[in-house]
């Protein structure tokens, strides 16, 4: 991915920074929220251009992130991964540069000293492993760093990737080999990665999903994970999301999100958000909830 959308944003001795894997995806707002229209698209005028297209379409990027901490640095969902092959074309064969954007940063891989993976779809794990290019096996991409699998999480999957409906090639390929190194660590819903970085419960979207709370120096930050994948839903948070596996767990999680972040001032830094990824969920007079993107 191109060098020019890496972004970073500093939440008092914390450096976040995104890494993109597809850029400006648009498609169908149906993709995200089932039962909404391309018409409350339009109507939404905040959306307008950066998160939407003229003709009602959503756009949104997939992304991992790197936080950079005093004595610490983390990879937070590593994303899709290189030359892979998933159930849909737009995810198959990527090319390279999730490991180059790290360097860029003056990050090795053998630096990384965690990986925290939010949830276990396929986009939020895919850089755990590389394929070695000798012997076709997939082995750790950051060879010193501790994987964090929500417990809950991890115990679900033995079950959904057998259950037909999910495909467990990303498991095979990026957990599984995890796990057989004994670089794993099974973690609670609350579990503090860091001084001042600890994981929030959002379950719904999987059956243990977290989101990831940043405190440090007076200010404060939150990257969403899947808990919502469009600043619509921050207007709409109790409507449907189509990828949560538990609808309505996810709908409640969602509104306490929303309830609990808008008009708070912290950072919230949308894990499939596009350019502006980070903003502020603000009410309105009429108490309604938007997503104010920073420089917008």
């Amino acid at each position: 991915m191109a060098r020019e959308h890496l972004k970073s944003w500093t939440i008092g001795d914390v450096i976040v920074t995104r890494i993109v894997e597809i850029w400006d995806f648009q498609d169908d707002i149906r993709m995200t929220m089932p039962e909404a229209s391309e018409e409350e698209v339009l109507a939404l005028e905040w959306l307008h251009p950066h998160y939407a297209t003229p003709d009602g379409r959503q756009r949104m990027n997939f992304q991992g992130f790197v936080v950079q901490a005093p004595g610490r640095i983390i990879v937070l969902d590593s994303c899709i991964g290189a030359g892979r092959d998933r159930q849909f074309d737009v995810f198959c064969d990527l090319p390279e540069g999730f490991l180059e954007d790290l360097e860029s940063l003056g990050i090795s891989r053998e630096q990384v000293d965690t990986v925290m993976c939010t949830h276990l779809h396929f986009d939020h794990v895919g850089w755990n492993t590389y394929k070695d290019p000798q012997t076709g096996e997939y082995r750790p991409t950051f060879p010193n760093a501790r994987y964090l699998f929500g417990r809950t999480e991890f115990d679900a999957w033995k079950h959904i990737r057998n259950d037909g409906v999910h495909h467990p090639g990303h498991m095979i390929e990026c957990v599984d080999p995890i796990v057989e190194a004994g670089m794993a660590d099974f973690i609670e819903a609350d579990h503090v990665i860091a001084d001042g970085i600890r994981c929030e419960p959002s379950h719904g979207h999987t059956p243990g999903h977290v989101h990831v709370r940043i405190s440090s120096r007076g200010e404060d930050a939150v990257i969403t994970g899947d808990l919502m994948h469009h600043p619509m839903q921050c207007a709409m948070p109790h409507r449907e999301a189509t990828f949560d596996m538990d609808k309505e767990s996810g709908k409640q999680t969602r509104m306490r999100f929303v309830d609990t972040y808008a008009d708070s001032g912290v950072l919230v830094i949308g894990a499939h958000f596009a350019e502006p990824t980070a903003g502020h969920m603000v009410r309105d007079a009429r108490g309604e909830v938007w997503f104010r993107g920073l420089g917008l």
